[in-house]
């Protein structure tokens, strides 16, 4: 099986690529998707958010209050305390979903992060894939899939890493730089050169 990582900014295009890539067979894991579900269903992280920011955190059935944790995290700047509890968790639910797609004869797994390389690039992949877009596309992009002011967007875009910069610790770079359509038939090249790709 190959180990695919995808990395890009806000509104960079690579959940489209992902979503390529799913359709075409692949089995996609998304950091984001995966941290909200180890927040609701892993019992360790459940405890240290409760001790970190109260019983409010989760409604009493145990179901995730995600207004007062948004809130808690988000608006009063404690977003890098939620992180340092969430994200040390991630690396092993990842191996293990990507242990469990390979036994069961997935090709290709793909993991989506945006802080994929935000240290160094992980060793346990075969591949590493950039998204990029320029700053006017992304903010376009965002504003039309989530609703929101471009000011807001560029606030989010300041907070990443610059991606231009990380071109030297990616295998692959995708320009998402014309239309939809030709990002999606970029995808679709690539994903078919990773199927052909002989495994050491």
């Amino acid at each position: 099986m190959k180990k695919i990582g995808i990395t890009g900014g806000i509104g960079s295009g690579k959940s489209t690529v992902c979503q390529v890539w799913q359709n075409e067979g692949a089995y996609v894991i998304n950091a984001d998707d995966l941290a909200k579900e180890l927040i609701v269903n892993n019992k360790i992280i459940k405890q240290e958010l409760i001790k970190a920011f109260g019983q409010q955190t989760y409604h009493p059935d145990g179901s995730l209050n995600r207004t007062y944790l948004a809130e808690q995290a988000f608006e009063k700047g404690r977003v890098e305390q939620l992180n340092a509890i969430v994200h040390p968790h991630i690396p092993a639910e990842v191996s293990r979903l990507m242990e469990n797609a390979d036994k069961q004869g997935v090709n290709v797994a793909v993991y989506e992060a945006a802080l994929l390389l935000q240290n160094l690039r992980p060793h346990d992949l075969d591949y590493v894939v950039l998204v990029l877009a320029d700053e006017e596309r992304r903010i376009q992009w965002v504003k039309n899939r989530d609703g929101v002011e471009p000011s807001k967007v560029v606030d989010r875009i300041k907070k990443q890493q610059n991606f231009e910069e990380l071109t030297h610790r990616a295998d692959y770079v995708i320009k998402n730089e014309g239309s939809v359509e030709a990002l999606k038939n970029k995808a679709d090249i690539l994903y078919h050169k990773f199927k052909s790709a002989k495994t050491d």
